[in-house]
């Protein structure tokens, strides 16, 4: 099969396009023909080994967790999906090697769910990851509830955008934090938009919310992570999934895992029209190394996603 794969940790030039072997289908996977997958930063920064303390590589590599494609073969135990049945999923094993980046790939059940009708396969594969942190984040870390006041940052990015619609939908006031690039974006997601600037960031916050807000998610991690911790109200809630540092402001560092009823539930609030998915650029599959070049770049405003004919 055709795939993109790296060798050795490095940045984009050291991905290679090429044949690979055909992943064998374990007895709780299905094979997936791989429509489209989305790019992520975790993806580069797997890539260039600063995740090899907790993610052991094993080469050749094939990049990339979301997916959108159609079965072609169930696992002898798979009873959740049959061969023809269009799916997405963050497929995230807790090794590096058989990624999305290919025409195939073997993907456990537990990291998949059926494809929004209403979402084409560019826009399929660029919601898992993204909407699942976000989901997970809000809902399991964060544990908002409707009326509350909700800090986002990086609003207009891809865990951000997701962020603001799921807590819109739950009817919380939101407030996104953003790029001047991006501030446009958020006020057309419904949140009250906030600049970032270190010097004037708390007042404009306060500003919107004088009494505090409930519930913080940081995406970035440094200074606004630090400014944030002193906008909570009493019994505010802090969580970020950049910065470690979370911990020492009293709040929790998080990261997302593969869940099918979580996958499942914003396929449905896809197909509801209760969240969109922009999708910035695509890149055939041999212009792999481009698009991972697009999205570390940023400011593409949405997704950069990987086509496979």
């Amino acid at each position: 099969m055709k795939a993109i794969s790296y060798r050795r940790y490095g940045g984009p030039e050291v991905l290679e396009y090429g044949e690979l072997p055909e992943p064998k289908v374990g007895p709780d996977s299905v094979l997936v023909r791989v429509r489209a997958a989305s790019v992520n930063p975790v993806d580069w920064k797997c890539q260039a080994g600063y995740l090899d303390g907790m993610l052991e590589a094993v080469f050749p590599v094939v990049p990339g967790w979301d997916v959108s494609g159609v079965v072609v073969r169930p696992g002898v135990s798979v009873t959740e999906f049959a061969e023809g049945d269009e799916v997405m999923g963050y497929v995230r094993e807790d090794f590096l090697s058989r990624g999305t980046f290919a025409e195939y790939v073997a993907a456990p059940v537990r990291t998949l769910a059926r494809k929004p009708r209403a979402l084409g396969f560019e826009e399929a594969a660029a919601l898992p990851l993204a909407g699942l942190t976000a989901y997970q984040a809000l809902h399991r870390a964060l544990a908002i509830r409707p009326r509350d006041t909700v800090l986002v940052h990086a609003a207009a990015g891809g865990v951000g955008s997701m962020a603001v619609q799921l807590a819109r939908h739950l009817g919380c006031r939101v407030i996104g934090a953003a790029r001047e690039t991006g501030l446009e974006r958020v006020a057309e997601l419904g949140a009250r938009p906030v600049g970032y600037d270190e010097a004037t960031f708390a007042d404009q916050v306060r500003t919107i919310a004088p009494l505090g807000v409930d519930a913080v998610l940081d995406t970035l991690g440094g200074p606004f992570l630090r400014l944030s911790a002193g906008l909570l109200a009493p019994g505010g809630r802090l969580v970020s999934i950049a910065d470690g540092e979370v911990t020492a402001l009293g709040g929790r560092y998080f990261w997302v895992r593969p869940d099918p009823a979580d996958l499942t539930a914003l396929a449905t609030l896809a197909d509801q029209g209760a969240v969109t998915v922009r999708v910035a650029r695509t890149f055939p599959l041999e212009q792999a190394a481009d698009a991972q070049r697009a999205n570390a770049a940023g400011g593409v405003g949405g997704k950069v996603v990987v086509t496979v004919p």
